[in-house]
């Protein structure tokens, strides 16, 4: 499972989708990253949009678990799978928000 994790094709795709969440952050499409006349997307709809992704994550989670301790016929290994994808973006937010606060007390902090 772990060669298949760091195979050149999945790490391609990974980085490609960074690239897409990038520019997606940034306010720019993925076709037109060169054209002036794009929208910028403000931080706080962009920080608005990954936390309500990440809740989705998380309230998909907690479902799926639902269903598999109902017997509805839900794999376990999906399960588990959901569950480390909602921890890991929790986990990531979590850290998003660390390194704004620490920026922001950095700002505060220098001197006029």
């Amino acid at each position: 499972m772990i060669e298949k994790a760091t195979s050149n094709a999945n790490i391609a795709s990974m980085l490609q989708t960074l690239r897409a969440h990038q520019a997606q952050a940034s306010g720019l499409s993925q076709d037109a990253t060169s054209t002036s006349g794009t929208e910028k997307t403000d931080f706080v709809d962009a920080m608005r949009q990954a936390l309500g992704n990440v809740n989705k994550a998380q309230v998909s989670a907690a479902d799926m678990t639902e269903a598999y301790e109902r017997g509805d016929g839900v794999p376990l290994t999906d399960v588990v799978l959901k569950m480390q994808k909602a921890s890991l973006s929790f986990e990531a937010t979590l850290q998003v928000r660390n390194k704004v606060l620490k920026a922001y007390e950095d700002i505060l902090n220098m001197p006029v």
